[in-house]
């Protein structure tokens, strides 16, 4: 089985687009990219959480945000995120943009993250159908609950994810 080749929009300090790049490729040579981050919400204010696939190229086996992506070129990022939402967790519903960072961080194998990474809220109160390639599991967790795990315990979750909880306002 071949692989499918996925670029991504490489792009500026500004998140200007400069060009795109094969994905691994970008990550291994730590080259500033457009992502997305998607939490999901219930109406107790719990957030859906997914651990991921212990086969993902990067952070397998770490608890991590709903979901997560880069939007493909030609590709705005609401399409991008409701896309991958869909694609990862087996759901669509209305996903509203909050705030946009930017972080650097090497993780294992020779890949880097290095992206601008807009971050998307979303409501959803059933059950999710996520694809077993991309997710081992899921909870929805209270997040007073995650907070502390986090801080307690943060080899058990993503970098992007420990970077970003200290921006989410779970009330907002």
């Amino acid at each position: 089985m071949q692989l499918q080749t996925e670029n991504v929009i490489l792009v500026d300090s500004n998140d200007i687009e400069i060009g795109q790049m094969e994905k691994i490729e970008a990550h291994q040579k730590a080259l500033l990219h457009r992502a997305f981050s998607v939490f999901i919400f219930n109406n107790k204010s719990q957030i859906l959480l997914q651990k991921r696939n212990v086969d993902k190229y990067h952070s397998g086996g770490l608890w991590t945000n709903t979901c997560c992506g880069h939007p493909r070129p030609g590709e705005s990022i609401d399409i991008a995120a409701n896309r991958r939402l869909f694609e990862e967790m087996g759901f669509n519903t209305k996903l509203q943009k909050k705030f946009v960072f930017t972080y650097k961080a090497d993780l294992e194998n020779g890949i880097f993250e290095n992206e601008i990474d807009h971050v998307f809220y979303g409501n959803f109160n059933s059950y999710p159908e996520p694809n077993p390639l991309e997710v081992s599991e899921w909870k929805f967790e209270d997040w007073a609950t995650v907070i502390h795990d986090v801080r307690k315990n943060p080899q058990k979750y993503t970098v992007w994810f420990r970077i970003c909880i200290e921006k989410i306002d779970v009330k907002n």
